[in-house]
């Protein structure tokens, strides 16, 4: 099985966290069964990680170019590894790939989480009979559990994460080859160019989106809703729904739907609201020669809003993501909320650190195609980008059981709606309290007097409002209604 990733850009850390990467410049099989066996146990749910032979690491920086692993080497490290694996149990075996690298061999391990969580590996992998322990990865580092760290790793080892489970109403042949295809290229995988000849079933093993023994294979639903041409069948409101209320009342209201794949949903949406909601405005300041450009919502701080909405939504939950722009604010509401594991007090003091993630699958996915970044840098970004822009920050909006989660951006200053609006309708209710103080009349007579064409839905509004705080009352003669203004 080949390891679906781009070389280069995996030992840069650009498409996965250094934390998520350990280098090694010989093969030592102690220390290398162990970090196995806590990518394996994957605490955190971000994924596992990868292990990377014959390169040297010096403060924390892989040095390039590698040193490598001479090729005779390579069968016999391969060999020895396997059997170094029997000391984790359950039995895990990683996935290994020989790789080269500017032109020297190094061998890559590749460590999902594991399904049999929680895995333990002999201390002394000399000793296979010698006291178990339970790895897991700390930071960049590789420690045996503390008990309070066990007792974690079994409550999270209890629940599969939901976009790695087979979809038991669905078979391989819902996938689509050319949506994985496309995915390895977008990536630069050096599987990419072999992935012509392969089956679906076969790119499929590739790509780890298929589950269960070979008579009976389903689709897991990270592949349903990032690789199916009919993402929609299986998940009826996994989709991205943008909705512009440029008035309270609704008047004006255009709503655009993007479904499908969930990595095609985002970047449409996306260049949805680049091209449509984001304006910039330029002005000159007196105390600086260069003139200043301000957006009414920084495109930074919407890309990380929305692209985290659509990462750590539940695919379980019935309910599309929304984005609601008004003229005051774009918020974007998703379900569930914020976990238990951040606080109120972070919320207010904007310290949003998750240690659960509820799609790592997902997200291993979208950081390869740099659609999101690492773990917990989505808020930093955003409010990083909100302060450049000179935005206010955004405001968070949750219900006590925390079922949905609503991050709301408020507009720039600059783009803040006036009140012009709002003395048009002071003049339109100072005319209709003239015309009605003598006589009650019809809404349609109400609209002639006013010298309207037709009933307006602002004068609807407007008669509705003044109804509302008691300055005009209404007179019902049968099914006709008369409008007069209160004595």
């Amino acid at each position: 099985m080949a390891i679906p990733v781009d070389m280069a850009e995996l030992v840069n850390g650009t498409t996965v966290e250094s934390t998520r990467i350990e280098f090694k410049t010989d093969f030592n099989p102690e220390p290398i069964v162990h970090t196995i066996c806590a990518f394996a146990n994957d605490i955190d749910n971000i994924g596992g990680g990868y292990i990377i032979i014959g390169v040297e690491e010096r403060d924390s920086v892989p040095q390039l170019p590698p040193r490598g692993i001479p090729k005779s080497r390579i069968d016999p490290i391969l060999k020895k590894l396997e059997g170094f694996c029997h000391c984790i149990e359950p039995l895990y075996q990683p996935i290994v790939e020989p790789r080269l690298l500017d032109g020297k061999y190094v061998i890559v391990i590749w460590c999902p989480g594991g399904f049999g969580r929680p895995y333990q590996a002999a201390k002394n992998v000399y000793k296979n009979t010698s006291d178990k322990r339970y790895y897991i990865r700390k930071m960049a580092s590789t420690v045996i559990a503390s008990p309070q760290e066990e007792r974690e790793l079994f409550y999270v080892s209890s629940d599969i994460p939901f976009d790695d489970r087979p979809n038991l109403t669905a078979s391989p042949e819902a996938l689509s080859k050319e949506r994985m295809r496309d995915y390895l290229r977008s990536v630069g995988s050096a599987l990419y160019s072999d992935s012509e000849g392969l089956t679906l079933e076969e790119l499929a093993n590739d790509l780890q989106l298929l589950s269960g023994p070979p008579e009976d294979r389903h689709p897991r639903n990270v592949g349903l809703l990032m690789f199916s041409d009919h993402t929609e069948r299986y998940f009826r409101y996994a989709r991205i729904e943008v909705v512009d209320l440029p008035d309270p009342t609704g008047e004006g209201m255009t709503e655009q739907v993007f479904t499908g794949p969930i990595q095609a949903q985002l970047k449409d949406a996306l260049l949805f609201l680049r091209n449509y909601a984001i304006r910039s405005m330029t002005f000159k300041r007196p105390d600086q020669a260069e003139a200043v450009t301000v957006f009414n919502y920084p495109y930074a701080a919407v890309e990380e809003i929305l692209s985290n909405a659509v990462y750590h939504r539940s695919y379980q939950i019935s309910e599309p993501i929304v984005v609601r722009i008004t003229p005051e604010s774009m918020e974007v509401t998703s379900y569930p909320g914020f976990d238990r594991s951040i606080t109120d007090d972070d919320i207010a003091n904007l310290h949003i650190q998750s240690r659960i993630y509820r799609n790592r699958r997902i997200g291993d996915f979208l950081k390869e195609l740099h659609l999101i970044e690492g773990c917990n840098t989505g808020f930093p970004t955003t409010f990083r980008a909100l302060r450049q822009n000179g935005s206010p920050l955004p405001r968070f909006h949750m219900d006590p059981a925390r079922s949905y989660l609503g991050v709301e951006i408020p507009v720039h200053p600059a783009f803040a709606p006036t009140d012009k609006q709002g003395e048009k309708d002071d003049a339109l209710e100072r005319q209709i309290m003239a015309q009605l103080q003598d006589h009650p009349l019809l809404m349609s007579e109400l609209s002639r007097q006013l010298g309207y064409k037709s009933v307006s839905k602002r004068l609807r509004r407007v008669v509705t409002a003044m109804l509302g705080d008691g300055r005009l009352s209404a007179v019902h003669e049968g099914a006709r209604v008369r409008y007069t203004a209160t004595k």
